[in-house]
């Protein structure tokens, strides 16, 4: 008797779904790329509990007829690929025909749609029973899916909280928005919404609607093309991080994506403008010949492969560095108004006292908040539109200026640490050890790319190490002898630096000799880019006035005036801000000049 049969229909379907509907996230995802995949302008995605007791996407598209919705269920049935070439040449989001037939076998799954000139209503559960009515006209389609993983109860145990679940949510539909910025978004859970774009086509609006205000105002937007690829999008100012790479939005062709590689390129371009923890807010979209990317590769269809990834990273690296290196990058004090906090302060106050108050309070509220906020948000977006479109203004003609920063004044240090200073524009405080930082660190950076000028020790460095240490640096003795050190074996497991090159201070050689060598021994791949970077760093921060120590005028003055003409002045080699300003707007309103 044969082993090997074919699988039950019900049980293939299962088994896929556990590839394409691992949590309600995995749902949303393919509902919402059917709605954008039938042109729709407005989408409503409706949940209660997180999606876990229901689902609901709505949308306005094309619609379908009464064959075509019935036709939606079956395993690898798909409007968007006809023949093997089309898989080479693909502009839709879904493309296998294997998400509704998943969903709908674990689940309860009601589909409403028409396409203008019939109705169609089909109710399944769990793929058992299909049934087909008609139902009212209207141009569309809404596909609600209730009780997921009912028939999967291993699968169900197996979700996150519910709070974890919508955050995955969110997180995705945010990234559709900012993809789609000309297709209306709205997201609701138990009845409450939790986002909502207008879907005119500004991305700028929608990086508003989801990130807020201050980093809206420090977004600025990017683009350039070559041959093969047209990028553009907004990168944030150095300033605004995050703590996750999830702040960084990569679309192909409208399709959102993760590619590590992509990322890791991203990431690099802000190396020294910001921590190594820490990542920037980016929105960028990529558009290029679908018969360069090979998106079948998953079945989430969220990663991707390049054809050509490297005149991709080429052309990323020189639109956000040469935008980075002609921007103004010192961070503004922001003054919060005393009085409306005291105020607010007050009110919670009387209202605890007084009920009655509150519940006047209450009332008036509901009737004129609506109309308060949307006139409130709308003049405050025009206000930061106004203000990012000056910021690109203002990086355009800096291209011109040799100097980044305007001269300062020097008036004295706080706290043996922080230079203060003034100019016309307002007054700054700069960080003293990590303003000489990055003056040393450009300085040995530059001096690294000539050819070393060697200073012999008098008194040769010994370095004992370990036997697996000892086989690491001997491998790397050319690299050293690259930059102007002169190195051998000294004995047993040790070796011994007769010169070094001249920008090591003499008089910190060793512990500075000692601390690159630790570099090099480092566990992990050797990264020769990564060890340039931390030995200029590890001298400039070793041979740099520390915080907390006195300086004279004539020390702040060659501070100030140095800083300058930095490539980047505004942090040191390790992502620290080295200097931030407090404008004279903003002072006048500390002393209550400007009372605006």
């Amino acid at each position: 008797m044969s082993n090997i049969k074919i699988m039950d229909e019900v049980l293939a379907n299962k088994i896929a779904a556990g590839e394409v509907v691992e949590k309600t996230m995995n749902v949303v995802k393919e509902l919402v790329e059917n709605s954008i995949d039938a042109k729709s302008s407005e989408i409503s995605i409706k949940l209660i509990d997180s999606g876990v007791k229901e689902i609901e996407v709505s949308d306005n598209g094309i619609g379908m007829d009464e064959e075509d919705a019935k036709m939606a269920f079956q395993r690898h049935a798909t409007s968007k690929l006809k023949n093997l070439d089309d898989l080479f040449y693909i502009e839709s989001l879904g493309f296998r025909g294997e998400a509704l037939p998943s969903i709908a076998s674990v689940s309860n799954i009601k589909l409403k749609t028409s396409d203008g000139n019939r109705g169609t209503l089909v109710t399944i559960d769990g793929l058992k029973d299909m049934k087909v009515e008609r139902c009212d006209l209207q141009k569309g389609t809404t596909i609600t899916v209730s009780n997921l993983f009912y028939n999967t109860p291993v699968r169900l145990k197996y979700l996150k909280n519910l709070y974890v679940e919508l955050a995955h949510i969110v997180e995705y539909i945010n990234k559709m928005a900012l993809s789609y910025p000309a297709i209306k978004f709205t997201l609701i859970n138990n009845e409450k919404i939790l986002l909502q774009t207008d879907g005119n086509g500004d991305l700028l609006k929608v990086i508003y609607a989801i990130f807020g205000i201050d980093i809206t105002k420090k977004m600025i937007a990017i683009s350039g093309e070559n041959d093969d690829y047209y990028i553009n999008g907004y990168i944030s100012y150095p300033e605004v991080t995050k703590g996750n790479r999830n702040s960084i939005t990569t679309l192909v062709n409208g399709r959102v994506i993760k590619n590590n590689e992509l990322n890791k390129c991203i990431i690099d371009c802000y190396h020294t403008y910001i921590h190594k923890d820490r990542y920037p807010v980016i929105i960028l979209n990529i558009d290029v010949d679908p018969i360069l990317v090979d998106i079948n590769i998953h079945p989430t269809k969220m990663d991707i492969k390049f054809s050509k990834m490297d005149t991709l990273k080429d052309l990323l690296i020189k639109v956000i560095t040469e935008k980075l290196e002609h921007l103004t990058l010192i961070p503004e004090v922001s003054v919060r108004d005393s009085y409306s906090v005291s105020e607010v302060h007050r009110q919670i106050i009387n209202k605890e006292i007084n009920p009655e108050l509150q519940e006047k309070e209450e009332q008036a509220y509901e009737e004129v908040t609506l109309d308060f906020e949307v006139t409130e948000k709308k003049q405050e977006y025009e206000s930061v539109k106004e203000e990012v479109e000056q910021s690109s203004k203002k990086e355009e003609i800096s291209k011109e200026e040799k100097v980044r920063i305007k001269k300062m004044i020097p008036r004295g240090v706080v706290l043996l640490t922080y230079i203060v200073a003034e100019n016309e524009d307002g007054m700054y405080l700069i960080d003293q050890h990590a303003a000489a930082e990055r003056i040393n660190y450009e300085k040995i950076l530059k001096q690294m790319n000539e050819k070393p000028v060697i200073v012999d020790l008098l008194v040769p460095i010994k370095i004992e190490l370990r036997p697996d240490e000892f086989i690491l640096v001997k491998e790397r003795f050319e690299l050293l002898e690259k930059y102007g050190f002169t190195t051998s074996e000294f004995g047993f497991n040790t070796i011994i630096i007769r010169s070094h090159p001249a920008w090591i201070p003499e008089d910190r050689a060793e512990d500075i000799i000692k601390k690159i060598v630790d570099i090099i021994i480092e566990k992990g791949s050797f990264d020769f880019d990564q060890f340039i970077w931390r030995m200029a760093a590890t001298t400039a921060c070793r041979m740099s006035v520390m915080a907390n120590t006195y300086i004279s005028k004539e020390d702040q003055e060659w501070i100030l005036e140095n800083i300058r003409y930095c490539d980047n002045p505004f942090t040191c080699p390790h992502g620290r801000p080295t200097i931030i300003t407090y404008t004279r707007y903003e002072l006048e309103r500390l002393f209550k000049r400007q009372l605006d």
